[in-house]
């Protein structure tokens, strides 16, 4: 019976990792076959002494674990890709907490779009937080077990994150619009309490949408190995586990992508149409470049964004490999991360003066 579980789960995994599982098993693991016995002599139980190593994921994790087998097909560059996503999450930590603390302390930073721009830069913390330390701990120690409400509360902060990056996009992008063919009554608009408002929305308008799905995903039935090629829970990788029918799933997975990703995206383009339409029409080539200076950042987040983030969540069960959908993902939850709060800063003259300011009030206070 042991040796008989043994080849299920070897089996399971090998086809989890494809052509790669030699250099995740130990080598005394041949693909498909349990361990290798001499002829002549008695199979010696796992766990027994004399007899050879488990495999890592077995050892460490319990049946109903999961284990993140994130960049296991590159077993050698894990310490160098811990070292490397170790300083990512340092730089968008530091940037994105400088940046919320310049739009909240700063008097000069208190427009609405600056407003919006600190719970851009909350949610992008909250991002790094929710996916890397996890993404450390598979590198560093792999087949190290998640557990179900562990690995469903990475999947429900990871989709509210994105949901609200969505929305947060969509009110800069209409912040903008009222801003530049609506000048007159940009302050009578964007009052404080819509800007509350909408802040509230973006954050908690994806909850409830991303409680249903998780739940529902997680009450389907997993079967056989519970190994997720990926380096964090979401919900292809963990689609493919499942061993029943999910296709009504995925179609409401898919109708949801559509209301949250793409409809904020339309919106998006009709705001910047608009803006494009009346800075045409302004007779001083001076206002048309201060007006889409000031898009210009907000624009190349956009593209970041929802050029990543839509070739993984627009097609749940798509053809391409897992290996590539990691390098996607970390486009979206480490690069962006990191990227945004340069992107803000580099091409924004009042936050570089904002930090200017704020430096200048730093050496002066440690002037005796």
């Amino acid at each position: 019976m042991a040796r008989k579980a043994l080849e299920y789960e070897t089996e399971g995994m090998d086809s989890l990792l494809g052509n790669n599982s030699e250099s995740f098993w130990p080598r005394f693991f041949a693909p498909g076959r349990g361990p290798h016995v001499p002829p002549g002599s008695m199979p010696v139980a796992l766990g027994s002494p004399g007899a050879p190593a488990a495999p890592p994921w077995a050892n460490q994790s319990s049946g109903r674990e999961f284990v993140l087998l994130g960049f296991a097909h590159v077993p050698a560059l894990r310490p160098l890709l811990a070292a490397l996503f170790l300083a990512v999450l340092l730089l968008a930590l530091l940037g994105n907490a400088l940046l919320v603390l310049l739009t909240a302390l700063d008097p000069a930073l208190r427009a609405p779009m600056y407003f919006l721009l600190r719970q851009l830069a909350l949610v992008e913390i909250c991002f790094s937080l929710d996916i890397v330390p996890r993404l450390l701990v598979t590198l560093l120690r792999p087949g190290r077990g998640v557990s179900p409400a562990g690995c469903a509360l990475q999947l429900l902060l990871l989709l509210s994150c994105v949901t609200s990056e969505c929305f947060l996009l969509t009110a800069m992008a209409w912040d903008r619009y009222v801003a530049i063919c609506r000048p007159l009554r940009y302050g009578a608009i964007m009052s404080p309490r819509l800007c509350r408002l909408l802040a509230a929305t973006c954050w908690l308008g994806g909850v409830p949408v991303s409680l249903v799905f998780t739940i529902w995903l997680f009450h389907f039935p997993f079967c056989g190995p519970r190994g997720i090629r990926h380096f964090f829970c979401d919900i292809a990788p963990l689609l493919s586990l499942v061993c029943v029918d999910t296709r009504v799933f995925e179609a409401n997975v898919l109708v949801a992508t559509v209301m949250i990703m793409i409809v904020p995206f339309c919106l998006i383009v009709a705001s910047y149409t608009k803006i494009l339409a009346t800075v045409l029409q302004m007779p001083s080539a001076t206002g048309c470049h201060k007006a889409l200076s000031t898009c210009a950042s907000h624009l190349v987040v956009v593209v970041l964004f929802y050029g990543t983030t839509g070739v993984i969540h627009l097609r749940p069960k798509a053809s391409y490999s897992p290996e590539s959908k990691q390098v996607v993902s970390l486009s979206y939850t480490l690069v962006t991360p990191m990227l945004n709060p340069l992107i803000y800063s580099l091409r924004n003259k009042e936050v570089k003066a904002a930090l200017g300011r704020m430096c200048v009030q730093r050496r002066g206070s440690h002037i005796p």
